[in-house]
């Protein structure tokens, strides 16, 4: 699932240790929608994302996002993790192929013997 928009709000990053003793980090992101009726969506980035997408305020983005619920004591929580950030008008035009010089010679010594 995708989700577009422009990121209105970056929350502080939090970490701590699991009950198997690993590490965690999470950060947060208010993501805007456009149109006539925007929504607003708490999007979450886990572990090296946060440091490889490096997500700011006010950056347009197109998200692919897995969405999850969870019930804990009879309460339900839902999760929106994002897993691929596409930082809209960054994205830049495919490299250009280089100009070959082509070589033509009528020179006997040039001509392949096949």
């Amino acid at each position: 699932m995708e989700l577009s928009g422009k990121i209105i709000q970056k929350l502080p990053e939090v970490g701590g240790k699991s009950k198997s003793g690993n590490e965690w980090r999470k950060q947060e992101f208010i993501l805007e929608t456009p149109g006539q009726y925007p929504k607003k969506v708490c999007v979450a980035l886990w572990g090296d994302k946060i440091d490889q997408f490096a997500i700011n305020n006010g950056e347009d983005v197109t998200l692919s996002v897995d969405v999850e619920s969870r019930e804990f004591n009879g309460r339900w929580y839902t999760d929106v993790k994002a897993y691929k950030v596409v930082k809209n008008g960054s994205e830049s035009a495919p490299p250009q192929m280089p100009e070959v010089d082509t070589f033509h010679s009528e020179g006997e010594e040039d001509k392949l013997p096949f």
